[in-house]
């Protein structure tokens, strides 16, 4: 089919798909206001597309070289700009990992596109945004009834953490790990930690934290 083949109704329809479907992605990162959003997911997919296209130009008119050598440089290569989404905080969140696997799956619908393979563009394309959109509900979902919570908590200097543990013990709580954290710029009199609880049956992590935050001495908590 001439559409498969380097043409330049191909290149234009293969562009233009990669623009619109890496758009498509990039708009809902957008929404929620991410690093990358629309014009970053676009370039990606574009750039993919773009490489392919020349991967196989050089195969058809020169007749040598591998057609897929140059998008297997792109799949390990985007993995560089997927890091730089992901972010540690100072409460040691890690955020930006649904971006970097987005930007992955961006590049290889871009890739497809390129080869001239449509359908599996728009299919990976279409899920990869249902994914994203869709699927979010059943994750935050997953997420706030759990067993174990990660948390951020500060709490005055003049009460010992021993108490602190003791009411965590007498409330059926359990801290896994506990952490000072040194260099967070507190007031005088306020020291902040990170923890791991857990607890024996799965809760709400809204009433889990709360029911922490009555512990004597704690100012302020939230979850990671």
């Amino acid at each position: 089919m001439a559409i498969r083949e380097i043409t330049y109704l191909a290149v234009a329809l293969r562009v233009f798909a990669a623009a619109l479907l890496g758009g498509l992605m990039g708009w809902e990162r957008g929404l929620k206001n991410r690093a990358a959003g629309l014009r970053t997911y676009m370039l990606v997919c574009v750039g993919s597309c773009l490489i392919m296209l020349t991967n196989q130009f050089i195969y058809q008119s020169f007749g040598t070289g591998d057609p897929v050598r140059m998008g297997a440089q792109v799949v390990s290569g985007i993995g560089f700009l997927g890091a730089g989404t992901i972010i540690v905080t100072r409460r040691h969140q890690i955020k930006g990992l649904t971006t970097a696997a987005g930007l992955w799956a961006d590049a290889g619908v871009g890739l497809a596109l390129g080869i001239g393979f449509y359908e599996g563009a728009v299919v990976g394309a279409i899920t990869v945004l249902i994914v994203m959109t869709l699927m979010q509900h059943m994750d935050s979902k997953m997420h706030r009834k759990s067993r174990s919570l990660d948390i951020y908590f500060e709490m005055s200097s003049n009460v010992p953490l021993g108490d602190l543990l003791r009411y965590v013990h007498n409330n059926s709580f359990e801290i896994a790990d506990i952490q000072k954290e040194p260099y967070m710029d507190l007031d005088d009199g306020v020291r902040a930690y990170t923890a791991t609880i857990k607890v024996k049956k799965r809760r709400l992590q809204e009433d889990l934290l709360e029911e922490f935050m009555q512990a004597e001495g704690v100012i302020y908590a939230e979850a990671l």
